[in-house]
Formats: C-alpha cells, sequence, structure tokens
C-alpha cells in the first residue's frame, strides 16, 4: 500500500506515523483539558448550590442550563466542523470552555446559575463533537481500536481535576477556584493549538470491501446503514453517559448529606470514579482485541450495574467509594465502542448521531436525578445509574450479530 501523503499509515517500506503520533499527542491533551475544565465544575456544585439557596429540584433545573446549552450546540457543531475543520471548531472551543467555567460562582440565584450554565454548556458541548470527530478521523487512518485511549485522557484529566478540586475546596472560594482552572485552561489551549492547526485532518487507508465479523477494521465510511442501527448505539452510549453525568454532579452531594461525609472527602468520590475510568479506558485497546466489541459491552454493562448499586446503597462512605470505582471500571469502554460500532456502520454521520444521544445523556442525567431526589430521595435516583447500564449490556448482547453486517 502506498504511503499516504505527510501522513503516513503503513507503506510497503515500514511504518511512518510521526504525524500521525503528533496529532494522536495533541487530541489527548485536549481531551484531558475537557476532562479537567468539567471536574472543576462539578466539584464545587455543592458550594454553589449553597451559595445560590437552590434545593435539589431547581438546582436540577439550573443543571438543564448546561443540556440545554450542549445539546444545541451538538447539532450546530458537525456544520462548524464541516465548514472550518474540526481542528479549528476544537481549538475555539477549548479557548470557550476555560472562560466559560469562570462565571458559575459569580451567581447568586438559580435563575442566573441555569443562564450562565448555558454558555458553559454550549461550549462543553461543542467541544465534545469537535474532538470526537477529529478523533474518529485519526482512529480510521491508525486502524486500531484506540478510540478509548481518547476517552482515557478525558477521564485523567477528570480525576485530576477532581483531585484539585478536593485539595483546595477548604482554602480556595469557588470563584478563585474556577478562576484558576481559566487560567490553566487558556495557556494549555495556547501551547498545543499551534500544533493541531497546523496538523490536516488524516484521509484514511483504503478499508476491505467488507467487514467479516465484528471486530474486524470498520466499514467503509461511504457505507450506509439502517438509521435505526444507529440510533440503538446511540442509546448505549446514552445509557453509559448518563452514569458518567449523574456521578459527576451528584456523587459528592451524596456523600456530603446522606453520609455526612468532611467536604474533601466528598470530592474525591467524583476522582475514584474518573480514576477507575481511566484505568478502564487505558487498557481498553488491549481489552477490545481480547475479548471483541460484545463481550466488552455485556460484561462492562454488568459491572457498572452491580458498582452503582452498591455506590448508591451502601451505608458507609468507604463502601460507596469502592461502588463508585467499580463503576467506572464497567462502564469505562462502552461510550467509545459504542461510538466506534456507529462510525462502523454509517461513518461520520453515524458518530454524531451517537455522540450526540450519548452526550445528551451525560447531560440530561443530572437534572433528572435532582428531579427524582426530591420525590424519592439521592440514593433512590442514583440507582437508575445501574438499571441503565444494565440496559446498555442488554443491547449490546441483543445487537452481536448486526453490529458489522
Amino acid at each position: 500500500m502506498p504511503l499516504l501523503n505527510k501522513l503516513g499509515t503503513v507503506s510497503a517500506d515500514g511504518p511512518q506515523r510521526s504525524p500521525l503520533s503528533r496529532l494522536r499527542t495533541v487530541l489527548t491533551v485536549f481531551f484531558a483539558l475537557d476532562g479537567f475544565v468539567f471536574a472543576g465544575w462539578v466539584v464545587r456544585i455543592p458550594a454553589i448550590k449553597e451559595q445560590t439557596g437552590a434545593s435539589a429540584s431547581t438546582l436540577g433545573l439550573a443543571l438543564l442550563g448546561v443540556s440545554a446549552g450542549a445539546v444545541v450546540t451538538m447539532m450546530l457543531t458537525g456544520g462548524l466542523c464541516r465548514r472550518f475543520g474540526s481542528h479549528a471548531v476544537t481549538v475555539a472551543c477549548g479557548v470557550l470552555l476555560p472562560l466559560t467555567v469562570a462565571l458559575p460562582p459569580l451567581t447568586h440565584s438559580p435563575l442566573a446559575l441555569g443562564l450562565v450554565l448555558l454558555a458553559f454548556g454550549a461550549a462543553y458541548g461543542g467541544m465534545n463533537v469537535a474532538m470526537n470527530s477529529a478523533a474518529v478521523d485519526l482512529v480510521a487512518a491508525l486502524r486500531r481500536p484506540v478510540m478509548p485511549s481518547f476517552h482515557a485522557a478525558f477521564s485523567l484529566g477528570g480525576m485530576a481535576g477532581s483531585g484539585l478540586g478536593g485539595l483546595v475546596a477548604g482554602d480556595l472560594s469557588p470563584t478563585r477556584h474556577l478562576l484558576a482552572i481559566t487560567v490553566i485552561g487558556l495557556v494549555v489551549t495556547a501551547a498545543a493549538a499551534p500544533t493541531l492547526l497546523r496538523q490536516t485532518p488524516p484521509t484514511p487507508p483504503a478499508p476491505p470491501e467488507r467487514v467479516q465479523d465484528e471486530d474486524a477494521a470498520p466499514r467503509p465510511v461511504g457505507r450506509r446503514a439502517p438509521h435505526g442501527l444507529v440510533i440503538v448505539f446511540g442509546l448505549i452510549a446514552l445509557c453509559t453517559a448518563y452514569g458518567e453525568g449523574a456521578l459527576a454532579d451528584w456523587s459528592a452531594l451524596h456523600l456530603e448529606e446522606d453520609l455526612h461525609a468532611h467536604p474533601g472527602v466528598a470530592a474525591a468520590s467524583y476522582s475514584c470514579f474518573a480514576f477507575a475510568m481511566t484505568i478502564g479506558r487505558l487498557s481498553g485497546t488491549a481489552l477490545l482485541e481480547r475479548l471483541g466489541r460484545t463481550r466488552t459491552m455485556v460484561y462492562g454493562g454488568a459491572t457498572g450495574a452491580a458498582g452503582m448499586l452498591l455506590g448508591a446503597l451502601a451505608p458507609s462512605v468507604w463502601l460507596t467509594l469502592i461502588g463508585f470505582a467499580v463503576t467506572g471500571l464497567g462502564l469505562a469502554n462502552l461510550f467509545p465502542v459504542a461510538i466506534e460500532r456507529a462510525g462502523a456502520l454509517a461513518g461520520p454521520t453515524g458518530v454524531a448521531a451517537a455522540s450526540t444521544l450519548g452526550y445528551g445523556g451525560m447531560l440530561l442525567g443530572p437534572p433528572a436525578i435532582g428531579f427524582m431526589a426530591d420525590w424519592l430521595s439521592l440514593p433512590t435516583a442514583l440507582t437508575s445509574v445501574a438499571l441503565l447500564a444494565a440496559i446498555a449490556a442488554t443491547i449490546g448482547f441483543a445487537t452481536r450479530n448486526v453490529a458489522t453486517p
């Protein structure tokens, strides 16, 4: 196979992957930045809830601002990526996301909080669609299931952001803490942007005419697939991302209010989840190559469901933290695998649809938890994460024969 122009996949003369490696590194940085900034916000939710005087349900409504801003932007970002390129849109959102994270601690009412979260959600949604679009192009060029490694970087960034939040929760106000996140985010974007903007999106090598089994290379991006199957994989992404969003926004509050944990320990709850998810995703490529996509999803969904039942219903702080960690391990690879399978069926269109559904689940889950917490209790509401993880595993098993027809 001839060497691809300047991007180099594999030629008859051997591997020439340096430009692809640089692109993979810089995209990894942006995934990590996204997780870091988002976690910086979520660990300060208890303090901002108190500052605004919000109840669980009104906080849920305010958090809906993140969902609304993100979903609207996600529907527009695909067009922006086609017009300006996914790399340029990623950089633009890499500027907007750190700027908007400084706004929530400046508010003093649930209404004002919801309005500024619209802007934060818009930047967050655009960042995720643009990054995933760029990553999909790169994964297709590499011809290996490395998508979990990018999502591992997001989880690692989330772990770092929540860990930092736990360290400074007692010493820095939310305003100072999130302003520091803004500065860090802008510096990282300024350092990484030139490399990303100089890189041309890679063109994948010509794929084989037909995929022989579910774990072979992705289908040709020009192939069309039934729209319903793409939506099915989007639902898997939604079910698992729902759990990630719920733990991001409500795990610390559960530990503080239901188990009376110290604020620093409570802030570390999302860090435990993010750390376990990072470990699961760092091993994701090897796991996929060993078990295949179907078993990875079925085992992962079952593990996530069991872990979340423990995390939601355990009577002690440490058992709850263990449950959150097990949940992170179980859910780690379900989202990236669902995105990959949608892309194998319908190319970039499938990826966009599944990503939008998935991140919609992440962002719509927290307000749903808030309403259920007011009607029932927060621990009961969190068991919905286990239910959706089990549904994702069931769908993964049911679609084992239609993933790559």
